[in-house]
């Protein structure tokens, strides 16, 4: 395997690091990394501030190795857990940590899933169709497209793909199946190809959207980030903060919703006077999404679909 400083660059690692140091910079600070992949924010953070500790969450266990390894100069202040994020309450309970100067999200599929082939992420290698973020779960793509019905599979390739061919696909795969599984990339990618029409093979690679949407179903992406995303911010101290990179829509909308939710005021219309339990428990430190520079999208293509979202913590909750 190439060497991880040469296939990981951080996305926005500049712009995170900007947004969390006036919470990182409290004696005692403890920042999780809830996606820490091969530690290359990890090691940014750990580097520019001293006495920071760090709270490492993967459920790739290849990842979670490159990064013990990367990490090791750090010692004891980096504790790892091999975990959905999810779980981060259960990990902070864990490590006896009852709450956090800064939490880190970095969502998406990794650069160490992408650059191994034969974990099957991508359309343009032939592999196993695998697709799992944690090879110790046992739901793979090859597992989905042999057990859901023709109506299951139409509906992940609209939600999670908002894929317009999704009923032929669908048809295609329940009639390949009852002859042979479809069991490689390169046969799944054969199957898409023959059943979409010229014209929209124009439009970009047919099996993009298809690939997408069962990698989303095999990990459950959006329902983890759906419970991850309130119980990080239930995780923050007050003046707390954390920062979101998405690089889907489909993401970037479940963290949007959030936020926005948890940084507006709760008082009801016409109360003359807004009461402590009614405001913001949130306040958003970014307007909307941002996006990374043109020169960092031109160096590094990960960057080029990234939406960063960021807040602060105001208040507990009762």
């Amino acid at each position: 395997m190439a060497d991880h400083t040469e296939i990981h660059t951080p996305v926005m690692l500049e712009r995170t690091i900007e947004l969390l140091t006036p919470a990182l910079q409290r004696e005692g600070a403890v920042l999780v990394d809830g996606t820490l992949g091969m530690g290359g924010h990890a090691e940014a953070f750990l580097t520019r501030f001293p006495n920071l500790q760090l709270v490492g969450i993967d459920r790739d266990t290849d990842a979670l190795a490159v990064a013990r390894e990367r990490l090791k100069p750090f010692g004891e202040r980096v504790r790892f857990a091999h975990s959905v994020n999810d779980r981060i309450a259960a990990v902070l309970a864990d490590f006896d940590v009852p709450r956090v100067s800064g939490i880190l999200f970095d969502l998406g599929v990794s650069s160490l899933q992408l650059d191994r082939v034969e974990r099957g992420f991508s359309y343009s290698k032939d592999a196993p169709l695998d697709m799992r973020m944690d090879t110790t779960s046992e739901r793979t793509a090859a597992l989905i497209l042999a057990t859901y019905s023709e109506l299951e599979l139409r509906r992940i390739f609209y939600e999670y793909g908002d894929e317009k061919l999704a009923p032929r696909y669908a048809s295609r795969i329940v009639q390949r199946r009852a002859e042979e599984p479809l069991e490689t990339s390169a046969q799944l990618v054969e199957l898409i190809i023959a059943a979409t029409p010229a014209a929209a093979q124009r439009a970009g690679h047919p099996a993009k959207r298809v690939f997408q949407a069962l990698r989303i179903e095999v990990n459950q992406e959006l329902a983890v980030i759906e419970r991850a995303v309130p119980d990080a911010i239930d995780a923050l101290e007050v003046h707390g903060r954390m920062v979101v990179l998405s690089f889907q829509s489909l993401e970037d909308r479940i963290v949007k919703r959030i936020m926005q939710a948890r940084s507006a005021s709760t008082a009801p219309r016409g109360l003359p006077v807004e009461l402590p339990e009614h405001k913001p428990e949130l306040k958003l430190l970014v307007r909307g999404a941002e996006v990374a520079s043109d020169e960092e999208r031109a160096s590094n293509p990960r960057a080029t679909s990234v939406r960063l979202r960021a807040v602060e913590r105001l208040r507990e909750v009762a």
